[in-house]
């Protein structure tokens, strides 16, 4: 399932962290201005800026000529837990008890509703601007292998 949301296409081209070096997925624009804390968000220059999900690089976005770093970045603030669907507040830890105690599924058929509904917004709030419904599954998977 894809999220009617989000508009990133799957022939964007793909950047290496020049932190890190994981290889990254492009974001919008749109994306970036909505995750940068002001007022750092007013003085992004236009570009191709990729997203770096990789939880322990300080980079959040790059592009060939510009860095942004993740503590500037409304989803990286230190109190806040990793998130799984930044749209409806569900954190990776929550979605791990919910498989744990057996009501994942009511969680995730909540947030497939909404995405289908398109009464989400991933490109503004999901840092790596992208529907989270892979990320669901992707946590299933681990969480049954385990």
């Amino acid at each position: 399932m894809s999220c009617a949301c989000c508009h990133t296409s799957p022939k964007q081209r793909r950047m290496n962290c020049p932190a890190c070096g994981q290889v990254c997925l492009p974001v919008s624009m749109q994306t970036m201005r909505h995750q940068v804390q002001a007022p750092d968000n007013r003085h992004i220059v236009d570009g191709d800026y990729a997203f770096c999900a990789n939880r322990d690089c300080s980079v959040g976005y790059f592009s060939v000529s510009a860095t942004i770093p993740k503590a500037i970045l409304r989803a990286f603030q230190p109190a806040q837990p990793a998130m799984l669907c930044h749209c409806f507040d569900i954190s990776e830890a929550a979605y791990r008890a919910a498989l744990a105690g057996g009501t994942a599924a009511a969680m995730k058929a909540f947030v497939v509703q909404q995405t289908q509904a398109k009464q989400c917004a991933c490109e503004a709030r999901n840092p790596a601007g992208r529907c989270c419904l892979a990320a669901f599954k992707q946590m299933e998977k681990a969480f049954s292998t385990a």
